[in-house]
């Protein structure tokens, strides 16, 4: 595992903490369904749930309603991987080291619970706790997810699989802003929102950020670990898939990455020194190795 900075690796781990102990609360129940929700929603690194409490920490959000999001943001992101990882879409054995849904149950239990675990983060957001904002947070997650954000990226990636020419640099990055980009900003965004605060320099901090998380990905399906990173890796070269580090290269890629991080962090000059912790999350990003 990558070093990370002591203050950064303290608050990543409180929100891992805090949301893990959540999710085990609310999905409490020894029926087959609960067992496998608990399941898609364990071993990940959160990374977007401690995106929610460190914005709606700058924008002095209450804990419960903050937590609240976050826990809707990891059910969602669980939902999207569960259901990627089917043999319809990716086909994948192995997530976060362990496998897949679909292979620990079956195909129908997979579906299921990633159906449960989508609804439940509309239900996590649908709370009085979370203020008179609570139906911006609520559209904005939707939109992020469906049509023409998440699920629409998922789409565009199983439409390049059998595209005649491999997609442009520019095609690859509004497939990826869509795919992995939308739910980070949502992320970002979520405690501006809450606060009914001006959200433009935490989208520019996640668009850059997004940006920055596909294409480390991109690099550790070429240099990672299996074993580290969770899952397969180099599936999408032996796929002859375009991606980041097929386009531009690997150094140049990595640069790129670096190049974004910067970008992400100049974004959060408003909040000062209040900022520092988000500018660890994006060098994290680009540093990890799973």
């Amino acid at each position: 595992m990558v070093a990370l900075d002591n203050g950064f690796a303290t608050a990543l781990q409180q929100a891992q903490a805090q949301i893990s102990d959540q999710l085990t609360l609310r999905l409490a129940g020894d029926d087959p369904l609960h067992q496998a929700m608990r399941y898609a929603v364990g071993g990940g690194k959160m990374l977007r749930g401690f995106l929610v409490l460190e914005s709606a920490r700058l924008h002095d959000v209450p804990q419960h309603a903050a937590l609240d999001a976050a826990l809707a943001i990891e059910c969602l992101h669980a939902y999207s991987l569960v259901h990627d990882d089917l043999p319809c879409m990716d086909d994948d054995d192995l997530r976060r080291g362990q496998p897949t849904l679909h292979r620990k149950w079956d195909e129908a239990m997979a579906v299921l619970a990633g159906d449960s675990l989508q609804t439940l983060a509309f239900e996590l957001l649908a709370v009085p706790e979370l203020g008179p904002n609570a139906l911006a947070l609520i559209r904005a997650l939707a939109q992020s997810a469906g049509k023409d954000g998440m699920v629409s990226g998922q789409m565009l990636d199983i439409a390049a699989e059998t595209a005649e020419t491999p997609l442009s640099l520019d095609q690859i990055t509004q497939l990826q802003a869509r795919k992995t980009g939308c739910l980070i900003e949502w992320s970002a965004t979520a405690g501006a929102v809450l606060a009914g605060a001006d959200i433009s320099p935490l989208r520019q901090y996640a668009t850059a950020l997004g940006l920055a998380f596909q294409i480390a990905d991109d690099i550790l399906d070429i240099e990672g670990d299996a074993e580290k990173v969770g899952k397969a890796v180099r599936k999408d070269a032996e796929a002859g898939k375009a991606t980041f580090v097929s386009l531009l290269g690997l150094e140049p890629a990595k640069q790129r990455a670096r190049d974004l991080v910067e970008e992400a962090c100049a974004a959060l000059a408003p909040y000062g020194a209040d900022g520092e912790t988000l500018k660890l999350a994006a060098r994290f990003v680009i540093a990890r190795d799973s």
